[in-house]
């Protein structure tokens, strides 16, 4: 029996969420930032431990704040599906302290207004252009230990450009939402190149 989760990826503008997700599908990655304007859906299929789950990916262009009901949720365009996804990857660079302060602000409202049922939303909080480095704001230690310890949040750094913990974010992704197969895969992940377009294996 193949799982489908619903991620929905947030981030502030030119954080490089939308090149983590393509880098995920397509190993490949664009040094010309196109800013993401409309709701993007993405539908691979993972492979892991010999198990097909599908996922559906939706990223999202940056939005004012997160719809406090269904009905603002469907008014507008840009946040369709948002509130009943299965998680949430929230993206911020770590060469820009605002980017910070967005995720910070998008994961409080998140749990203020979002209908989670009879578990949390798992919401993994990832730390893009990790090949930067010189240029961060905030120490690694301080966010992951606010992170992990006091939003209970999962955190993984990364670097779209270079393809670096792309599929260990992913891997991570399954993990929270429950997936029993992933519970104990390896961080050295492999990618086996596309099954058709939009496809992907990770084994």
């Amino acid at each position: 029996m193949v799982s489908t989760y619903r991620v929905a990826v947030l981030g502030a503008r030119g954080v490089g969420k939308s090149a983590i997700v393509r880098q995920f599908l397509y190993n490949e990655f664009s040094e010309v930032c196109v800013p993401t304007t409309t709701r993007r859906l993405y539908l691979p299929a993972v492979v892991m431990n010999g198990h097909v789950h599908d996922l559906q990916i939706l990223d999202f262009p940056p939005i004012s704040a997160f719809p406090v009901n269904t009905l603002q949720e469907w008014a507008d365009a840009c946040c369709r599906g948002l509130r009943s996804v299965h998680a949430y990857i929230l993206v911020y660079d770590i060469c820009c302290f605002d980017s910070f302060e967005y995720v910070k602000t998008i994961r409080q409202q998140i749990l203020e207004t979002r209908v989670i049922g009879t578990s949390e939303t798992p919401i993994i909080i990832v730390g893009n252009k990790r090949d930067l480095q010189r240029g961060r704001v905030i120490p690694r230690w301080n966010v992951s230990h606010l992170v992990r310890k006091t939003w209970k949040c999962g955190y993984v750094e990364c670097s779209a450009k270079y393809n670096w913990h792309i599929l260990l974010l992913f891997s991570e992704l399954l993990k929270s939402v429950g997936c029993a197969r992933c519970k104990h895969v390896h961080a050295a992940l492999r990618f086996q190149g596309a099954l058709r377009r939009n496809r992907c294996a990770v084994m």
